[in-house]
């Protein structure tokens, strides 16, 4: 069948057009349509499907008939996706999905509509052909985008309801294009914002310059005191709390299809740079950092402005791998900061969200099972990777339902998830369709 004229393929891109921005207001009722139209959908491949109100946006649960002599597997996704803007980026409008050269193109086609997506219309084929192989429960939300803010009281709440024998997600990156990837780890992260004070207003800076401490100035020392030169952390206890990697997890990073080439490629550099004594894939997923977000102070317009800044400020993001707490790093990162702090300018700093890391053993019987489906679809054996980005509900899962999840990649490498262009191969979608059906029927063994 023409992937254009798959009645699956034109479902999934009714989806994409839903603008369902949880980070922006002015989308509320978009949110709401969207979450809507998941229950319809729900409803219609045989699930009981409704919609629960949170203090935020709805959570949708679908359910498909329950056999106590069955495992329970909860499937888990979310509804909302990024903010598109710039919109000038985009080569077609990110909510008219277009599909060219294999892709669907639009806003939220990776990032989770097509993977949770692949995920619904799996379980209604395998309901079409008769009684599912394990018992389903659907948890789609629609604040993931913004840090899932309700979903732990959500879980908590509704734990009983929600009760597992195993949890499967779709929303990581494959290792390489095609690649079956499970991801066992995912790094946690903890925020913070430092401003940096000096003079009650701007000042002339041929009048008051050597004699008045610059904020910008003292805002650069401070973030170059963030590494020493061989590219480690210099807060002192960082890596207190940081285990090494097992000999397996070294080989299995040596083998990863997700090369030190397609990195600088896809990052659109000539170089890598990092922690000395590890590989670019190996720091991605199991070593931890810091990172500035954003830096600023003083004037930012045209030309030259002769002026000593009142005030800077810059934002830094900590990502943690196994056994690192985002509470004790933001402390640790306060105490360096006071400590390192240049005479005549004043501090304010500001936590921000934090999120556990994420540990799974790939060898456990849910992780083999999950290997096996992977590797049934896509022919290979896949990669097991410690993936770099966050997903702190994660941990509230383990902590509320008592189990990890199985992290099963759909998306491509360059899916271009939160930029313009955003897209999701179709064969990737498809293959996700099959790869559910597989993953039932093993983990029902």
């Amino acid at each position: 069948m023409d992937t254009k004229t798959d009645p699956r393929v034109a479902e999934l891109m009714e989806f994409v057009s839903i603008p369902s921005v949880s980070a922006q207001s002015a989308h509320a009722g978009d949110m709401r349509r969207c979450a809507e139209w998941l229950v319809r959908k729900m409803e219609s491949i045989g699930l009981a499907a409704r919609l629960e109100e949170t203090a935020g946006n709805p959570v949708v649960v679908g359910k498909s008939p329950r056999d106590p002599a069955k495992k329970t597997v909860l499937i888990y996704g979310h509804y909302d996706v990024q903010p598109p803007e710039p919109l000038e980026l985009w080569t077609s409008p990110p909510f008219q999905p277009e599909i060219r050269e294999g892709r669907i193109y639009g806003r939220g086609a990776s990032d989770n509509k097509g993977q949770i997506f692949a995920h619904i219309l799996g379980v209604g084929e395998a309901l079409a052909e008769g009684p599912l192989p394990v018992n389903v429960v659907f948890l789609v939300e629609g604040e993931e985008e913004v840090g899932s803010t309700h979903l732990a009281g959500f879980l908590d709440k509704n734990r009983g309801e929600l009760a597992c024998d195993f949890i499967a997600i779709s929303d990581t990156g494959m290792a390489a294009e095609g690649h079956p990837t499970l991801s066992y780890a995912l790094r946690g992260i903890a925020a913070m914002e430092v401003r940096v004070f000096g003079p009650a207003q701007d000042l002339h800076s041929g009048i008051y310059g050597g004699a008045v401490a610059n904020p910008a100035t003292a805002a650069a020392r401070l973030v170059a005191s963030l590494h020493d030169k061989s590219g480690r952390v210099a807060i002192e206890g960082f890596y207190g709390d940081v285990e090494e990697m097992a000999d397996w997890e070294r080989q299995a990073a040596a083998e990863s299809p997700h090369s030190e080439a397609a990195i600088a490629r896809q990052a659109g550099v000539s170089e890598l740079a990092g922690e000395a004594g590890y590989s670019a894939v190996e720091r991605i997923g199991a070593r931890p950092t810091a990172e500035i977000n954003g830096i600023g102070g003083g004037y930012q317009g045209e030309g030259t402005k002769t002026v000593l800044p009142a005030q800077a400020f810059f934002k830094v993001t900590f990502r943690l791998v196994a056994n690192q707490h985002p509470e004790n790093i933001l402390q640790l990162a306060r105490r360096h900061f006071e400590r390192h702090k240049p005479p005549g300018v004043r501090l304010e700093i500001l936590d921000g969200h934090g999120g556990e890391p994420f540990l799974l053993d790939p060898h456990s019987p849910p992780g083999l099972a999950a290997q096996r489906a992977l590797e049934k679809v896509f022919g290979k054996k896949p990669a097991l990777m410690r993936e770099g980005g966050s997903i702190p509900i994660l941990a509230d899962f383990e902590k509320i339902l008592g189990r990890p999840a199985l992290l099963l990649a759909l998306a491509s490498p360059d899916c271009r998830a939160h930029a313009p262009d955003e897209n999701f191969p179709v064969e990737n979608f498809l293959a996700g369709i099959r790869l559910n059906k597989a993953l039932l029927h093993e983990l029902a063994k």
